[in-house]
């Protein structure tokens, strides 16, 4: 549906500006802010539908398999499509409006779910469950690819803050995103694993089929003023080029993404390995649940930034939300504790807006906005890059070596004063390597120049005005 005959939100009269990218006669404030929750609401269907699926997919694969490297294979492939095509859609997303690009993720994902249902369908649980046949990843990758494309919204929304909230609220509206995906994977959690558990993976495509359509029925009246950008003339549908010369125009910046792509080569580690772990704890019904209480971290989390804000150097913020991020997993496995675990991992999503917040509110503030989308599109490309690189690798290792080693008499004798007994010693071990090497890896930043460059760049960066405004 295109945005020309959608009528624009009302500004102030008095307004004495108008802004680019805005309709004439619209300006940032409290009525755009309402057109940006109404957005993030829909946001909220949409992402409770893919995390619906995808969370069902993992626990589906893993109990059908009982392989550490299928579920790490499902989980790196995610990462790594997403990554690939994380520029692509940020380019998309800085060449039409942010309306069009949200109808257009939602309609691929519910052509690609409804997809699977047909699969499900013509060769039934049987042949699919097989994870060395081709059916069960033919149907692994179509789910995939709804998932993957949907993330394309993520990016969209993350420019619509900058074009609808005012310069002094995008730090607490970053905060009232990271709630909307608390709650998303609260609701998510918790139903997709009563869903596998009771009801099966057919009755569970059924249902994420039904929730994506209802979210693009909604997404259709829904109003986000924006005149049509201006596309440069000769640019490339991967303008990889155009991001990179943004990010290097602002000091640090490079550094920042190189930071946040190294933690993400350490998180694919715990990507990898959390449900392994929990279901080693956890029926799959209760696993569900726990994630699903936990996921209340990510609500109190995001609910204390769009509250209180992220202090006056985000840039240190994002340092230390990331020092807390380290110390967890050094010891949120360090027994095999079903408490010590949950609570780990309330803190570990309590503290997590924070860090996203802050990455998204340094970007809004210091690159220009018609190159916002190819930036944040790039940052997910590059960060997202080495996740799946590590969930890739850790798989087999932890598979075939590690959990056998700890489960030998040798491997408890050796490393059983540190991680103690148990049956998933192997994963606990990982866990605080991965952590340890965070931990100084954010020490070392906390000293570096880029650290000092970057903040400074974000205290004089002049407020973001949309490519300038003019008096009317």
């Amino acid at each position: 549906m295109p945005l020309d005959d959608v009528d624009p939100v009302p500004a102030d009269p008095a307004a004495p500006q108008v802004e680019a990218h805005l309709p004439p006669g619209v300006s940032r404030g409290p009525e755009t802010v309402r057109a940006f929750r109404a957005v993030l609401a829909n946001t909220l269907v949409a992402n409770v539908t893919s995390s619906f699926l995808w969370f069902a997919l993992t626990f589906w694969a893993y109990l059908e398999t009982r392989s550490v490297m299928a579920t790490a294979i499902i989980g790196g492939g995610f990462m790594l499509f997403t990554a690939l095509f994380g520029t692509y859609f940020g380019t998309l997303v800085d060449r039409h409006r942010k309306k069009q690009v949200m109808i257009a993720s939602s309609t691929i994902t519910l052509v690609t779910y409804a997809s699977s249902g047909v699969l499900w369908l013509l060769l039934g649980e049987g042949r699919l469950s097989d994870w060395e046949s081709p059916w069960f990843w033919l149907f692994t990758a179509v789910i995939l690819a709804g998932s993957v494309v949907e993330s394309m919204r993520n990016i969209a929304l993350s420019t619509t803050v900058t074009l609808l909230v005012p310069e002094d609220g995008r730090d607490k509206a970053n905060g009232l995103v990271g709630t909307v995906q608390g709650v998303a994977f609260m609701i998510t959690s918790v139903f997709s694993g009563l869903s596998v558990g009771l009801l099966g993976m057919g009755w569970t495509l059924a249902i994420a089929i039904a929730l994506t359509g209802a979210s693009l029925f909604h997404l259709m009246p829904l109003t986000i003023p924006e005149l049509t950008p201006e596309v440069e003339e000769g640019g490339s549908k991967f303008d990889v080029r155009g991001a990179v010369l943004a990010i290097r125009a602002v000091p640090g910046l490079v550094a920042l993404i190189l930071f946040s792509t190294f933690n993400n080569l350490v998180s694919g580690v715990y990507i990898a390995l959390m449900d392994p772990y929990g279901l080693e704890l956890f029926s799959v019904e209760a696993w569900g649940l726990v994630l699903g209480v936990t996921g209340l971290g990510f609500v109190v989390g995001g609910g204390l930034v769009a509250k209180f804000g992220l202090g006056a150097n985000p840039v240190r913020t994002l340092l230390l939300v990331n020092l807390g991020i380290a110390v967890l997993g050094m010891t949120f496995t360090a027994r095999e504790w079903a408490w010590l675990y949950v609570l780990g991992i309330f803190l570990f999503m309590a503290i997590i807006p924070a860090a996203e917040s802050a990455e998204q509110t340094i970007l809004q503030r210091v690159v220009p906005f018609r190159t916002q989308g190819r930036v944040f599109g790039f940052a997910q490309s590059v960060e997202l890059a080495a996740s799946p690189i590590a969930a890739f690798m850790i798989g087999p290792i932890a598979e075939f070596w590690l959990i056998p080693y700890m489960e030998s008499a040798d491997g408890r004798s050796t490393w059983g004063w540190l991680v103690g007994g148990g049956e998933a010693r192997g994963i606990a071990l990982v866990f605080m390597a991965a952590g340890a090497i965070m931990l100084v890896t954010v020490l070392i930043a906390l000293v570096s120049a880029p650290y000092r460059r970057l903040s400074k760049a974000y205290a004089v960066a002049p407020p973001q005005q949309l490519e300038g405004a003019a008096v009317d």
